[in-house]
């Protein structure tokens, strides 16, 4: 018999909305599929809804879990999986996830993430696509929609670019505000990404394509001419086959990677 664990109030400060939808549950543990040969690692297991789903199917789970008070729940909680659950209290912004790496398994990556931390997180896990089999995240609508956004979208911008110049991003499910308590003001999605076993483009210098990309989009109504002035000039553009007159969601993947690919040969030049 499990041990009862003790009531935990969802806190704002933490962006806390703890998943109760079984129907949702399952969908999501449908779409990951965990195998018993599997490495999982949960950021923000909360309540452990889906830990629990995971724990049963997987060989190993590490949860990353900021909220301290939230660690004896969860111990308490899954005490019978001790000998392959592991909870490593830390702010997932700033760990570092090689260290769970311990065999030649991938990681499988899960979580709820808060809205107010959800972009910069993911730009950080993006650092450690090396060592990931896959990640699916439950995000705010409208941050998926970032992820997937093609050239001309409304929603399309520098974290969409970078997600897929790593991955394949793919929208699974939209999840609506009554699968949470408390339930959120927006409707929440799931995204798989996919990291690229070969990058289907690859910049000579990705550190350059960051700062091209973050440049273009720092003032989404001005020209290319204009945001990328400082790094780039329009005669230059237009002899790589890019018109400086564009504004920067009209430009692919690709372009982006021509246009840094030219800045660091020229720096390199220099030198």
């Amino acid at each position: 018999m499990s041990k009862k664990p003790p009531m935990h109030k969802a806190r704002k400060r933490f962006g806390q909305n703890f998943l109760h939808d079984a129907g949702i549950i399952q969908r999501i543990i449908r779409s990951i599929a965990p195998k018993p040969s599997d490495h999982l690692v949960e950021i923000g297991p909360g309540l452990g809804a889906i830990t629990e789903e995971l724990l049963s199917e997987a060989g190993a789970l590490d949860a990353i879990e900021l909220d301290r008070d939230l660690i004896p729940v969860l111990r308490t909680k899954f005490f019978r999986y001790e000998d392959n659950f592991r909870i490593h209290e830390a702010d997932a912004l700033k760990f570092d996830f090689r260290t769970l790496q311990t065999d030649e398994r991938p990681l499988r990556v899960v979580g709820n993430l808060p809205y107010n931390i959800s972009t910069p997180l993911i730009f950080h896990l993006l650092s450690f696509t090396d060592l990931v089999q896959d990640m699916h995240f439950m995000l705010q609508k409208e941050v998926v929609e970032r992820l997937a956004a093609q050239p001309g979208e409304e929603h399309y911008g520098r974290l969409g670019i970078m997600a897929q110049y790593y991955c394949q991003v793919d929208k699974l499910f939209i999840v609506p505000p009554g699968a949470f308590q408390p339930a959120p003001k927006v409707d929440s999605a799931i995204v798989r990404l996919t990291p690229h076993q070969a990058l289907p483009i690859q910049a000579r210098n990705v550190d350059c394509l960051q700062d091209v990309v973050r440049t273009a989009f720092n003032q989404r109504r001005k020209t290319l001419r204009n945001n990328l002035k400082p790094l780039i000039d329009g005669p230059t553009l237009e002899s790589l086959g890019i018109d400086p007159q564009l504004r920067p969601e009209r430009l692919s993947l690709a372009e982006f990677v021509r246009i840094a690919d030219s800045i660091s040969e020229n720096d390199q030049e220099d030198s």
